[in-house]
């Protein structure tokens, strides 16, 4: 398996998840603070997945 680099809209998305994920734990804010974990880790899955699949 032969990783590659993740587009760059990919990449934005999923640095915008794992900020407001960040920003969720640390800051009360109603829907951030709920889901400040999935959205973390949902930045982190998709950066995964972007280098995993070539061409995403």
């Amino acid at each position: 398996m032969k990783p590659s680099a993740p587009k760059k809209n990919l990449w934005v998305v999923a640095l915008i998840l794992g900020i407001l994920g960040i920003v969720g734990h640390f800051v009360q804010v109603q829907y951030l603070t709920q889901y400040s974990f999935e959205l973390l880790l949902g930045g982190f899955v998709l950066l995964a997945l972007g280098t995993i699949l070539k061409g995403i």
